[in-house]
């Protein structure tokens, strides 16, 4: 559960409030952190350990039988960590509906069969904060800006060869896809991981570790949301 009394940093020392949101007499309106990071970053565990409501981005994949799917150049592979594989018009309006209302139906999606196997609805009553997290919550950024919902984007990251590991026992274990699919996978994404942080980096998500991304949404669960710049990780 996160410490809302404690800075990002972990300090309870006094925070320059002029890179948070004005303090209002009005009710804090419903926003959202963007959680995103590579495939096995940890973003699911993550969003979990801050005990804040969390809307799933990986359910607006798209299915497999859609023409619009990329393919991995020179293969014959979907292209599962291009966002064009992803419904990214059908999360942003998930989210407004959440900040607006404070519920909202979502699709459950089968990473196995990649479909779409049926509806839920998603209720997080008034709560003031709730965490979006997936590979392509860096690609809402602007959008969820724009409209005036974001309290934060962060994007994890760590070792490529530890996010390798973390990602091929996770799918193995949940049997997501066929093994030969998972290696190739697996290889590509950590020899693109510093790019893909980079990446993500560019399009608003500040790029941090575990601890420092807790320590933020600490901050913004205290009511002192950021407006995330970009930034090229070093």
């Amino acid at each position: 559960m996160l410490d809302t009394n404690r800075t990002s940093r972990g300090s309870p020392t006094r925070v320059n409030a002029a890179h948070f949101c004005p303090v209002s007499s009005q009710p804090i309106p419903t926003r959202v952190v963007l959680l995103a990071g590579p495939s096995g970053s940890g973003k699911s565990s993550l969003a979990a350990r801050s005990g804040l409501p969390v809307l799933r981005l990986d359910d607006f994949y798209k299915e497999f039988n859609d023409p619009t799917l990329p393919r991995v150049t020179g293969s014959a592979d979907i292209d599962w960590d291009s966002a064009l594989s992803w419904d990214a018009d059908g999360a942003v309006a998930a989210i407004a509906e959440l900040c607006r209302t404070g519920r909202t139906s979502v699709p459950l999606y089968d990473i196995a069969t990649s479909s779409r196997t049926g509806r839920e609805t998603l209720d997080i009553e008034r709560t003031p904060l709730f965490v979006a997290e997936g590979i392509f919550a860096a690609d809402i950024v602007e959008r969820c800006r724009e409209l005036g919902l974001l309290a934060d984007a962060l994007c994890l990251r760590g070792r490529p060869s530890t996010t390798f590991r973390r990602r091929l026992v996770r799918d193995l274990r949940e049997g997501r896809k066929s093994v030969p699919f998972l290696l190739r996978r697996g290889w590509r994404l950590m020899r693109a991981e510093r790019r893909i942080v980079a990446r993500q980096a560019a399009l608003g998500a500040y790029p941090c570790a575990k601890q420092e991304a807790l320590g933020r949404l600490a901050d913004a669960a205290a009511g002192r949301c950021r407006t995330p710049r970009s930034r090229v990780p070093n």
